[in-house]
């Protein structure tokens, strides 16, 4: 009997029914009536032939201009706008790029054909160290004969090169954009944006030249940014160092006399910088004896540092030295193992700070002010020089004996020795520790702290809320970040990072237009003096920086601010170029400045509305974004930033070629394939579906067996709308529609689940869940359409009259169907909806591509106010289910299911409401005749014992008069078609 139930619980049957009449293989005719029976015709290609298929479309669509058309047939709607990131110019594209794009991709399209003005203009990141350093590979020892203008024209050559050829290859993946004309930062007007930025900082007080620790590369020879860091384990020295005090220890307690403090650190190179020794303010500290001095270090961590020197721990030797005992030796004096007498009065004193930690080491921390950012702060606060007797090669100086010249990789080894044969190494020379360390994400190498002289943006300024790391933390929380999570990982970053680090010691950039004064030192960095500056950029390109005298760059009159030279004579150029973080990060101002979609709307919020990229944006463009439009507008530029994951093959291995080569050398069992081999195999429909397929705001899994369960799903998409199309042959939208048809039931139930469909997709494609559309196309092309619908309709479709009642109104539906799922699905494959549509009826107003339509409009299920309607037919639904079980038996006698008779157990009224009747069960069940019984009977299955119609092959209790070998409704069929 029928009862309430719930959707999807039948076993859906196959589209192609084993009971309809079909064509032999032979191509000859089977039956007397063979040839009068309507089967699917269409020159829809059943296979897809994508490899082929997608470059001529390609063409065409860039012959017919089609995203220009998009713009102009979107101009005046809602604007909506994704601001592209630029990928960096230098090499092939990979699997990241192919998902970033894809997306952006699916996200524009999408926008599109919900009616929105959606521009897209993709960009690259032309500048920076890859790229000139593989220009000086390739110069070689020509780099030398060289000026600096020849250098940067062949790198500009260079990273143009990889445009072309990454524009070519996302433009095959079918992305739509303004290939034609996309920003590159190595434009003129972007060069010029640049510089504009840098003035906005400049007035507003921002920008400082100082020397301070920062980030360092030795291989690179430059200052590095936090976005070009890197983790990874590296095993470096694990040194314990004593520092004997000049006082003796009485004062504290009569126990005490000889006195040393000791400090743990893996990085022994940086002993020839120390200047201090830290301790925390509020620890307990203890003394431990050791020979004729005591050894102090926090007491928490003295039975580790006693183990680790092969010390046995004893506490009751120990003497304890509380906050106040440990104050009292604030500023006592040290004596560095082996540096000699203090370079300053300051020097070689102990302090106490916040920031020491009693989680590894002794509690009392090595300072040297030159090598890292709380050793900078602690020399700030008590007067210590900026100390780091290191060159741009991480080679000592001169200033260090022993180990001059030498590399501070070489030093440590050799350092550690000579503080063991001085005495003054507690523990055995050679003992190690792994631990996560900072690397170039460029060269792989460990990075040193470092302090040089470089130009920087104050975080800091003005003080207060309204510095510019209080605004931007504000804006952080204003910005609506998808996954949640990442507004807490973005504002981490910002409520920590110190003052950015602006200038890169390199060529290939934007300049820093800042000049030094010959006469007296002084720097000048001057607002005015730089909107100068990049009005000349603005017409010639920043290499006029280095074309130009300093006369012809300066506007007339500039005279050095601390002695009143004239700067057309005295100042020289800065040679530092900007940190290409910055320039990324100022993309939006050189947009707007260019395209009127980009610029301020004048509505007080951001002018973009997305940015999407990978999850390491958080330190990278969207943090530098962030912080540019922050100090240049006042406000982010973007209203909601999306992060998506990273490839992974079917171990969880980024799937990137560096990583499997690494893998592979390592030994370990890989697969990679390179994109172009996929898509000259399969078509870069394949990735598109891939990007749609998988929740990409997680790490996405990739893999040759990923790709062939989609490449099923593929073809069962093809055929299905193959069968479509194929019934559609005689069919004209714009005569037959929903109201001027005469809807059966199931005909009512499909309509309503494809509006629902609708209002479901449109509604994932609105908030990006790709997933949730393929998905949703998924289940209702396989079991609405294909397995339902398309089983119960073909009667019909194949034995009605042309013109019959029940064939039109399939028919109608039918072309509901695949003009929806052609719309809806274009966004995705793009290449096969394009395809479809070529063959689809036409509509008055359809344009001549699917990517210029609307998507159709729908209503939810909750929407629809009939729930009658679903509840009756998710019984249906699940009453056909057990009757195709119970059929089972019955085929596997060799019957057709059209050879049974069904007697079924329902609920009269419960079919009424619904509008069904026995000869609507009887076509849901795909049999000859349905019996309805008492509700509580079962299903009961026998052969029907009539006369066989042989044009349908169904069942009868009488057959027509003339021909008499046809059921009637064959009969009028069969006289409609003599005329």
């Amino acid at each position: 009997m029928i009862s309430l139930g719930r959707r999807g619980v039948y076993s859906p049957r196959p589209m192609a029914a084993k009971d309809a009449p079909k064509e032999p293989k032979d191509g000859k005719s089977k039956g007397k009536y063979a040839d009068t029976v309507r089967l699917p015709e269409t020159a829809f290609p059943m296979r897809g032939d994508l490899a082929i298929r997608e470059p001529e479309l390609l063409a065409r669509w860039q012959n017919d201009r089609l995203y220009q058309r998009i713009s102009a047939a979107r101009a005046g709607a809602p604007l909506f706008v994704l601001h592209d990131g630029p990928p960096y110019s230098n090499g092939s594209i990979h699997y990241g790029h192919i998902l970033n794009k894809i997306l952006k991709d699916l996200v524009i399209r999408s926008k599109t054909m919900a009616g929105f003005d959606a521009p897209y203009i993709p960009g690259w990141d032309t500048h920076g160290l890859p790229i000139e350093l593989a220009v000086e590979r390739e110069l070689k020892d020509k780099r030398r004969d060289m000026t600096s203008a020849d250098v940067r024209a062949a790198c500009e050559a260079y990273a143009r090169k990889y445009v072309d050829i990454q524009r070519k290859e996302f433009q095959r993946l079918g992305i739509l954009g303004q290939w034609e004309e996309p920003y590159l930062t190595l434009d003129h007007e972007y060069e010029q944006a640049i510089v504009l930025a840098l003035a906005e900082f400049t007035r507003g007080g921002y920008l400082y030249r100082g020397k301070k620790p920062v980030y360092w590369c030795p291989r690179d020879r430059t200052a590095l940014a936090e976005a070009e860091i890197e983790y990874k384990d590296k095993s470096s020295p694990s040194i314990y160092v004593r520092f004997p005090l000049e006082q003796s220890g009485a004062s504290l307690d009569p126990r005490l006399g000889k006195l040393a403090l000791v400090i743990w650190t893996t990085t022994p190179w940086t002993l020839p910088a120390n200047l201090a020794v830290v301790a925390h303010p509020r620890f307990t500290y203890v003394a431990i004896p050791r020979g004729d001095e005591h050894l102090i270090v926090a007491k928490e961590l003295a039975e580790t540092f006693c183990k680790a020197i092969g010390l046995a721990p004893d506490p009751a030797t120990w003497i304890d030295l509380g906050p106040d005992q440990m104050r009292t030796l604030e500023g006592a004096r040290y004596v560095h193992p082996f540096m000699g007498a203090p370079r300053a009065e300051a020097d070689y004193r102990l302090w106490f700070a916040e920031y020491v930690t009693a989680e590894a080491g002794t509690g009392l921390v090595h300072t040297a002010p030159g090598h890292g950012a709380d050793d900078y702060n602690t020399g700030v606060a008590h007067g210590l020089e900026v100390y780091a007797p290191v060159d741009d090669a991480g080679r000592f100086t001169a200033e260090v004996p022993h180990w001059a010249g030498m590399k501070t990789t070489e030093a440590n080894p050799l350092i550690a020795q000579h503080l063991h044969d001085v005495g003054a190494l507690l523990n055995a020379v050679g003992d190690k520790i792994q631990h996560s360390f900072p690397h170039c994400w460029r060269c792989k190498d460990p990075i040193l702290f470092r302090a040089t002289p470089q130009w920087f943006i104050k975080m800091d300024h003005p003080e207060g809320s309204g510095s510019l790391r209080n605004r931007a933390l504000a804006a952080i929380r204003a910005t609506e970040w998808v996954p949640p999570w990442g507004e807490n990982r973005i504002y981490a970053m910002i409520e920590n990072r110190p003052d950015w680090v602006l200038s890169r010691q390199r060529l290939w950039g934007t300049p820093i237009p800042a000049f030094y004064c010959r006469a007296c030192k002084h720097a000048h960095a001057d607002a005015d003096t730089m909107i100068h500056i990049a009005a000349i950029f603005g017409r010639e390109g920043a290499d006029a920086w280095w074309k130009r005298s300093v006369a012809e760059l300066l506007p007339a009159g500039t005279r050095c601010a601390g002695c009143g030279a004239d700067g057309a004579t005295e100042f020289e150029r800065e040679q530092d170029i900007v940190d290409v973080w910055f320039e990324s990060g100022v993309s939006w101002k050189a947009m707007a400045a260019k395209h009127a979609s980009h610029a301020d709307r004048g509505d007080g919020l951001p002018p973009i509305d997305l940015y999407l990229e990978g999850s390491d944006q958080h330190r990278g463009w969207f943090h530098s974004s962030l912080l540019a439009g922050i100090g240049v507008m006042g406000k982010p530029p973007y209203r909601e930033v999306i992060t998506h994951g990273f490839v992974l093959d079917e171990n969880g291995i980024p799937y990137s070629k560096s990583t499997i080569q690494k893998a592979k050398a390592e030994g370990k069992k890989t697969s990679y394939i390179e994109p172009e081999d996929v898509i000259k195999k399969s078509g870069a429909e394949m990735f598109r579906l891939w990007v749609a397929s998988i929740e990409f705001r997680n790490d996405m899994p990739y893999s040759q067996a990923i790709l062939d369960g989609l490449a099923e799903w593929y073809r069962k998409f093809r055929n299905s709308a193959r069968f479509v199309l194929g019934n559609l042959t005689d069919f004209d939208p714009n005569t037959h529609t929903r109201a001027t048809v005469s809807l059966r039931p199931i005909d009512r139930y499909l309509l309503a689940r494809l509006d629902d469909l609708i209002a479901r997709v449109t509604a994932a494609y609105a908030g990006y869940e790709f997933h949730v559309v393929h998905r949703a196309l998924v289940d209702f092309v396989t079991i609405d359409l294909s397995a339902l619908y398309s089983d119960v309709a073909k009667d019909s479709l194949y034995t009605d009259a042309t013109d019959g009642a029940r064939r039109r109104a399939a028919q109608v539906v039918l072309y509901e169907c695949v003009h929806a799922l052609a719309t809806l699905s274009a966004p995705i494959m793009c290449f096969t909806a394009e395809d479809i549509w070529q063959y689809l009826p036409r509509k008055a107003g359809d344009p001549d591509s699917v990517h210029l339509a609307r998507f159709p409009r729908g209503l939810a299920r909750a929407d629809q106010d009939a729930e009658a309607l679903w509840t009756g037919w998710d019984a249906l639904l699940a009453l056909r289910g057990t009757v195709n079980k119970e059929i089972e038996p019955f085929r596997a006698q060799k019957h057709k299911s059209t050879d049974a008779r069904i007697e079924v157990g329902v609920d009269a009224a419960a079919l009424a409401a619904l509008g069904v009747t026995d000869e609507d069960l009887a076509e849901l069940f795909v049999v000859s005749s349905v019996v309805l019984r008492d509700p509580t009977a079962g299903v009961t299955v026998t052969e029907h014992g009539g006369l066989r119609c042989e044009r349908c092959w169904k069942w009868f209790a009488a057959l027509a008069a003339e021909p008499n070998d046809v059921c009637v409704r064959c009969a009028g069929a069969l006289a409609a078609l003599k005329g």
